[in-house]
């Protein structure tokens, strides 16, 4: 079979999908970005153990679903018993995003998520990212959105410059940039409000989804929490509405709190 290419439409995420066992192999020598691939449950021959083979080689993560997850994603109908979901763009690695930091002689400035699944959230963050001079995002493998073609185009643009790195487990990231001297700030509307915080020098802002915010591992890596002040009736703000408000605090204090 030839390659299939397309993006899903599924509960509202876009996502590049590769069906057959032909096309998701290709895929995988090519070097192409997947980040998931999808076996059908029970499926165990030959082509299947070569494919995950080159899954694990190149780190992706695998999962195995029933036949008919597989059949709603698939628009051929052809899938043979894999789906590969690729990634519409390159990931970083963290060490690039302090390099680029370093390049412009600048503090090191990352936005972290923890748990954002909604690609339009995503690619606002990324966006926003951008705009506010922070020099990179970090987002985790599991649970939580790729960079699918969604992403890129709610991003408008901004994933050609701003880097994004994915990494395996996010509090061992935060442990490790700790040691280059990064402090962490978890928001948490439960928080001291952020006007309060000392958010200039090296920070990583981390943000969580929606509802259940950052998770308490996580949370517990950080250095302290910060709040938006809210004054309506409802008690949280979207996930990329407030990386937008509390990047931009960063930016008001590294400009103007010196």
């Amino acid at each position: 079979m030839g390659n299939i290419v397309r993006e899903e439409k599924n509960n509202n995420k876009d996502t590049g999908i590769i069906e057959g066992r032909n096309a998701v192999l290709e895929a995988f020598h090519a070097g192409k970005t997947i980040d998931r691939l999808l076996i059908q449950d029970g499926c165990q021959d030959g082509p299947i153990q070569t494919i995950k083979r080159e899954a694990r080689k190149a780190d992706t993560i695998i999962d195995f679903v029933p036949k008919e997850r597989l059949d709603h994603m698939s628009e051929t109908g052809r899938h043979q018993g894999v789906i590969a979901c690729a990634a519409s763009y390159d990931y970083a690695e963290v060490s690039d995003i302090l390099a680029a930091a370093r390049e412009k002689g600048e503090a090191p400035f990352l936005i972290l998520l923890d748990g954002v699944e909604d690609p339009r959230n995503l690619g606002a963050i990324i966006r926003t990212a951008n705009l506010a001079g922070a020099h990179g995002v970090i987002i985790p493998k599991r649970r939580a959105v790729g960079l699918t073609a969604a992403v890129a185009r709610t991003s408008a643009g901004a994933l050609n410059y701003t880097p994004v790195a994915r990494v395996t487990n996010l509090g061992n990231t935060i442990d490790e940039l700790k040691k280059e001297g990064i402090w962490f700030a978890c928001a948490d509307m439960s928080a001291e409000p952020m006007y309060r915080a000392n958010l200039t020098g090296p920070i990583g802002l981390v943000i969580g989804a929606e509802g259940s915010g950052v998770s308490r591992l996580v949370r517990e890596k950080c250095d302290f929490t910060v709040s938006i002040p809210m004054k309506g009736n409802i008690d949280s703000l979207n996930a990329s509405v407030a990386a937008g408000v509390l990047a931009f605090e960063i930016v008001r204090q590294r400009e103007y709190r010196k």
